[in-house]
């Protein structure tokens, strides 16, 4: 029988490195059901019958935020053999709050004193039997970094959960417990079990009949132990929360003071501090901040070494497009589909459809794995959350948190890693909203779709680049007012409190692995969404009526999509593009934005390569278009739902099929009105568009999208953070 082994701690306390220690190569990632807070599992190297699950890192078990009710439901529901409690050593009074916590619970804890090195170092020692004698739980020091002791206090974890089930563990219910519920516990004593006692701690206001119901008490019992605690905080002129609060750190104290020697300090600022004073200046973080990712994109998406520049991320990616997508795979594979003698269909679903799609996706993966490593590096050594603070004073104006602003920052590169970025948002409102908003920014595939526009109608003004930018923040910013005006985002963003880790060497480990991680999760869930998606379109842009028969057509005027593009090209009119070619462009850039280019180069029937901007098909898309009609074109495919391997993304991280459609039907929906906006009252007041219908609709559209932004907030302090904890199984 295996024996499950969960890791619990306080965020930054060494948890994730244990577990890499502990598990090595014999682990997985996935999501915990029905939320999108990652779990890790690992079956412990030398023993595979002892699986070690990684709890998110949480600093109580009181359900504030989607990682605390989580690892509540967890611990108290599923119920593993045993708890591996990793302790900051450098920091314990903080984290044996937790710790306090767990061991009430009922399951047997052995708490893992991490960086122990780091106390020695200062000069600090820990009485581990003394620790171990006031808690009541075994006590280990460990260096999770350096791999000390990590062997041994996974062995006591181990034997702590054999004896419990052989039942030679006794119940220790420890003092804690005692000394932080005494005034209740008076009024009731001899009038609940233990079990109660354990619960009440962990689940303090749910006070109701789901906690009658999960006990099994008596509801008449329930009714008497809640009179007398509301007895208990009138008398005590505090709520209960607050009482045992006060006295679960009025024990943890004497346990210190008892079980902890600390070297006598000279006040004087650590690194981390002095370091602090500069990156976190009122004046200088931002610049620093800004010099930070230009760094980080110059390496991943900026100009490649073959042209000069030194972006790792943009050779690598055009390597794989240009070589190994471009030739070698086509080469290889072709001739050998023609050797064999495939039908010309099968070989079209293999090499347009099926190859095209796989190198669409594996074609922007090194720009990502340069990115996801270097954003793994600022995160491993503290910075990123030094970001977060910087940004929080800004982004809080807009109905944001400041964690927001990493997501739109990265998605300027790419969509898909700036929407899997979210997943460092704890409350789940803020993580949703910023899921749907990140993808306005311009991307890096969004770019040629501005150089065309830029350059058939704008004489290649930059003007027109700066707009898009500028047009997408202010998609972001409004979308944050206006949405934290409704119902579904109600109340100020989360309140801010983040640790500031000390800044450390990077584990090299934890980032190679960080890295590898989020870039498999794109191969695997992204790639699948846009291959499926790819062969589809490759059908229905092949295949139509030809010469009075259906089958491949060499005509794509001919084609299925052609015909269905048609049907539909009315619903754009009013944006001012209302023909089949645009409506085909629109679809095709749902697969990959710069596929917008090579579409229009194909419906303009140019025979050769196009350049990445398109310039050999200005003159013809200006025949088409205004200046005005354009723009909107461009506003529309800048807006809009974005390619299929940021909507991949997306339904990863919304892990739910009702708010991914929301998410994608709002981008959607935003984009459609502002491309209207532009075209019906700008063409209304340059004379390009008579007054009509939709101009009307324009204004009304306009009307209502003020109204929302100045309208007052009746959800202005309804800051409660819902979280359903019946989902969660």
């Amino acid at each position: 029988m295996s024996i499950k082994i969960a890791l619990a701690g306080n965020p930054n306390c060494g948890k994730t490195t244990l577990f890499n220690n502990l598990t090595g190569s014999n682990q997985y990632v996935g999501n915990w059901p029905g939320v999108t807070v990652e779990k890790k599992e690992g079956k412990l190297k030398g023993d595979k019958d002892v699986i070690i699950q990684d709890l998110p890192g949480i600093y109580s078990l009181s359900p504030y935020t989607l990682e605390e009710v989580v690892s509540r439901t967890y611990l108290v529901k599923e119920k593993p053999d045993a708890i591996l409690n990793i302790i900051d050593g450098t920091n314990i009074e903080r984290n044996l709050y937790l710790t306090t916590q767990l061991i009430e619970l009922g399951i047997p804890v052995v708490m893992a004193v991490n960086m122990i090195d780091l106390v020695r170092k200062n000069g600090d020692k820990i009485d581990l039997k003394k620790l171990s004698s006031e808690l009541g739980c075994q006590a280990v020091e460990i260096s999770a970094l350096k791999g000390e002791g990590t062997e041994a206090a996974a062995k006591a974890a181990v034997a702590a959960a054999q004896k419990q089930k052989a039942g030679e563990l006794p119940h220790v219910f420890t003092g804690s417990v005692e000394h932080a519920i005494a005034h209740i516990e008076e009024s009731i004593q001899g009038k609940v079990d233990d079990r109660f006692l354990r619960w009440y701690a962990v689940k303090l206001f749910e006070r109701d009949e789901k906690v009658v119901e999960e006990l099994k008490l008596d509801k008449a019992l329930a009714d008497h132990i809640d009179e007398h605690i509301k007895d208990c905080e009138k008398e005590m002129d505090d709520d209960a929360e607050s009482i045992i609060t006060n006295q679960r750190y009025s024990y943890i104290n004497g346990v210190v003071d008892k079980a902890v020697k600390k070297k006598a300090r000279v006040e004087h600022l650590t690194a981390s501090d002095k370091i602090d004073q500069i990156v976190t200046n009122r004046v200088l973080a931002l610049p620093i901040f800004a010099l930070v990712m230009f760094l980080m994109y110059s390496l991943s998406m900026g100009t490649s070494i073959a042209d000069g520049g030194w972006a790792i991320g943009t050779f690598a990616t055009d390597w794989t497009n240009d070589v190994l997508f471009g030739e070698i795979v086509p080469g290889a594979l072709g001739g050998f589909l023609e050797s064999i003698g495939v039908a010309g269909w099968l070989y079209g679903l293999i090499m347009d459809g099926i190859v095209a799609g796989v190198g669409a996706v594996l074609g922007f993966v090194p720009q990502m794995l340069v990115l996801f490593f270097l954003l793994s590096i600022l995160e491993d050594v503290g910075y990123m959350s030094r970001v977060a603070f910087i940004m929080d004073r800004i982004f809080r104006r807009f109905g944001l948190s400041g964690k927001s602003f990493i997501p739109v920052l990265v998605g300027t590169g790419c969509g898909v890693p700036g929407v899997m970025a979210s997943r460092t948002i704890e409350n789940e409102r803020d993580r949703r909203m910023t899921i749907m908003t990140t993808c306005f920014i311009p991307c890096g595939a969004k770019m040629p779709i501005i150089g065309l526009i830029a350059g058939a109608m704008f004489g290649g003004s930059s003007l027109v680049a700066v707009s898009a930018y500028f047009i997408g923040m202010a998609a972001i910013i409004c979308s944050g007012v206006i949405l934290k005006k409704t119902k579904l985002f109600a109340g100020d963003p989360a309140p801010f409190v983040m640790e500031l880790p000390a800044y450390h060497v990077p584990a090299w480990g934890n980032v190679f692995r960080a890295t590898w991680e989020r870039g498999w999760s794109f191969i695997k869930r992204a790639g699948s969404v846009i291959l499926a998606a790819t062969v589809v379109l490759w059908f229905l842009q092949g295949f139509g009526f030809e010469n009075g028969a259906f089958g491949m057509v060499e005509d794509q005027d001919n084609s299925v999509l052609a015909a269905i593009a048609t049907k539909i090209a009315w619903i754009f009119a009013p944006l001012g593009f209302g023909n089949w070619r645009a409506t085909v462009a629109s679809v095709s850039g749902l697969i990959a934005k710069e596929n917008v280019v090579g579409t229009f180069g194909v419906l303009y029937h140019f025979g050769g390569e196009l350049s990445e901007n398109g310039d050999e098909i200005w003159a013809a898309v200006a025949q088409d278009y205004t200046a005005l009609s354009a723009y909107a074109f461009m506003i529309f495919n800048l807006l809009c739902a974005p390619c299929f391997a940021a909507m991949g993304a997306i339904k990863r991280e919304m892990n739910n099929g009702k708010w991914t459609a929301i998410a994608i039907g709002y981008m959607c929906a935003l984009a459609y009105c502002a491309a209207l906006v532009v075209y019906q009252i700008g063409g209304l007041i340059t004379g390009e568009v008579g007054f009509n219908f939709f101009t009307i609709v324009a204004i009304v559209i306009f009307a209502a999208f003020l109204y929302l932004m100045f309208r007052p907030n009746k959800y202005v302090g309804d800051n409660e953070v819902k979280i359903d904890v019946s989902k969660i199984k």
